[in-house]
C-alpha cells in the first residue's frame, strides 16, 4: 500500500478522554477511531492487524477440530429465561420491538449454540464435536475506560465443545490449554502470558484464564516461582499453595486477561434438555466446555506490551506490514528521479515476493515527520532511501525499536 493513498492520517495528540495507552497509540497512529466509549471503528491499518490475529486464531481452532459457524446476535428472551440469565446478567443489552417482543443482544452464545446442537445430537455416535465463531458481542459495560480492552461492542472468538462424559471433556479441555498457548506464542506474547487458575463457579472447582503480565493490567495474578502457573486474585485468599505443583512462593504481577476456558459440564445442557442415547439405550446429559478470546482485547494487549515513547512496536506475525519504505526526496530533480525509481523498484520487488509493504511516497511530508510517523505506526522493518544512502549505493534498514540502522547494498536488498 502507498501511504499517499491511505485516507487516514496520524495525529500528534490522542483524544483527551482516552486514558489507556492502547487507545491513545492506536488512535494517534490511525489504527482505530472512537465512536463512543467502548465502541471503536477499525481503520485500514487496524483492520489489517485484526485480520492477522483472526487468521492465527482460526488456524489454531481448525487444527483443534473446531468447525466454524456464524450465529445470530439477536437472541430470543425465552432462551435466556431458560438459563436464568435474563434477570441475573447485569451487563446484558435488552431490546424491545414495536410488537413488544423482547430480545437480547448476544453477550455470549450458550443460549443459542445449545438449542442448535440439540437438533443434531441424538446418540453417542454424534459426539464429540466442537463449533466456534468469530463474531460481535455486546455488553453494557459501565467501566469502558480501558480503550479496546473493555468494549461495549467487541469481536470475540467463542468455541464450544460437546462430549458424552466428563473424561472426554477433561481430555479436550487439557488439549485446549495447549491450543491457547500456541495462539499467544504466535501473536508474540507467549513469554508474558500465564495459565491462571480462577474460580469455576457452580459447575467446576476451577476455570482457567490466560493472563498477560503488563503494568497496564487491571487484574492481579500471583505467579508460582516453581512452575510459572498463576492464580488470580479472587481465589488467592483460599488457595495458599499452587494448585499445579504445590509451591508456596508467588510473585505478584499486574495483568490483562486475554482468554478464558471453562468446563461447563451440564450447566447449559440441562435447561435445554440436551441429551443423547448411550450405547445401552439410556438418555444421558451432554457435557460441554467453552473457550473464549476477545480479538480486540488481544490486539490492545499486544500494544500495551510492545511500545516505547515513540509509538507501537508490532510483533512481525501481527504487524499490518512487514516493511515500511520511507522515500526521502531531494531538491535536486535528477537525484530525486533516482530516489523515486529505486523506491518504486524495491516496493514492487517486495510485493512480487509476497511481502506486505507500506510505502511512504508522500511528497509534502518532511524527513522528520516521516520518521516520527514510522515510529508511531510501528512496522517491524523500516527501509530508508535518500540522497545520502544512494551516494553509497545503499538503503538504510532499521528495525523498529532499535536506534541504529545498517546500510545494505541497494542491489542486494529485495533483489
Amino acid at each position: 500500500m502507498r501511504q499517499s493513498q491511505l485516507f487516514t492520517k496520524t495525529r500528534k495528540e490522542a483524544p483527551k478522554d482516552e486514558v489507556a495507552k492502547n487507545a491513545q497509540l492506536l488512535i494517534r497512529a490511525g489504527f482505530v477511531d472512537k465512536l463512543q466509549a467502548g465502541v471503536y471503528t477499525y481503520l485500514p491499518l487496524g483492520f489489517l492487524v485484526f485480520k492477522k490475529i483472526e487468521n492465527i486464531i482460526r488456524e489454531e481452532m481448525n487444527k483443534a477440530g473446531g468447525q466454524e459457524i456464524l450465529m445470530p446476535s439477536l437472541h430470543p428472551k425465552e432462551n435466556w429465561e431458560k438459563t436464568g440469565r435474563w434477570d441475573t446478567m447485569d451487563d446484558l443489552y435488552k431490546v424491545k420491538d414495536s410488537s413488544e417482543r423482547e430480545n437480547a443482544l448476544g453477550a455470549t452464545h450458550e443460549e443459542v449454540v445449545v438449542p442448535l446442537a440439540k437438533k443434531f445430537i441424538h446418540s453417542y455416535k454424534d459426539l464429540p464435536f466442537s463449533v466456534y465463531q468469530i463474531q460481535n458481542k455486546f455488553r453494557m459495560e459501565l467501566r469502558a475506560k480501558s480503550g479496546i480492552l473493555r468494549g461495549r461492542e467487541f469481536i470475540m472468538k467463542d468455541f464450544y465443545s460437546f462430549h458424552k462424559d466428563e473424561k472426554d471433556l477433561a481430555d479436550f479441555y487439557e488439549k485446549m490449554k495447549g491450543v491457547y498457548k500456541a495462539i499467544f506464542e504466535r501473536v508474540g506474547i507467549g513469554e508474558k502470558t500465564y495459565l491462571t487458575f480462577a474460580s469455576g463457579g457452580s459447575f467446576s472447582k476451577y476455570s482457567h484464564e490466560f493472563q498477560t503480565a503488563t503494568d497496564a493490567g487491571e487484574d492481579i495474578i500471583y505467579v508460582c516461582n516453581k512452575c510459572s502457573i498463576a492464580i488470580n486474585k479472587e481465589i488467592k485468599s483460599e488457595q495458599k499453595s499452587c494448585p499445579e505443583c504445590g509451591g508456596e512462593n508467588f510473585e505478584e504481577k499486574k495483568s490483562i486477561e486475554v482468554g478464558n476456558i471453562f468446563e461447563l459440564k451440564t450447566r447449559y445442557s440441562d435447561p435445554f434438555e440436551l441429551t443423547y442415547k448411550d450405547e445401552d439405550g439410556s438418555d444421558k446429559p451432554v457435557m460441554m466446555g467453552c473457550y473464549g478470546i476477545g480479538l480486540g482485547r488481544l490486539l490492545g494487549t499486544i500494544v500495551e506490551v510492545y511500545n516505547d515513547e515513540n509509538g507501537i512496536i508490532w510483533p512481525e506475525a501481527v504487524a499490518p506490514f512487514k516493511a515500511h519504505i520511507l522515500a526521502f526526496y531531494s531538491k535536486d530533480e535528477e537525484k530525486n528521479k533516482r530516489i523515486v525509481a529505486e523506491a518504486d523498484r524495491i516496493y514492487e520487488s517486495l510485493q512480487s515476493k509476497g511481502v506486505d509493504v507500506f510505502y511512504d511516497d508522500r511528497k509534502d511530508i518532511s524527513f522528520g515527520e516521516k520518521l516520527k510517523d514510522a515510529d508511531l505506526i510501528g512496522i517491524p522493518e523500516v527501509v530508508i532511501i535518500s540522497e545520502k544512502t544512494l551516494e553509497k549505493d545503499s538503503v538504510e534498514v532499521k528495525k523498529r525499536g532499535e536506534r541504529q540502522g545498517k546500510l545494505v547494498n541497494i542491489k542486494e536488498y529485495a533483489k
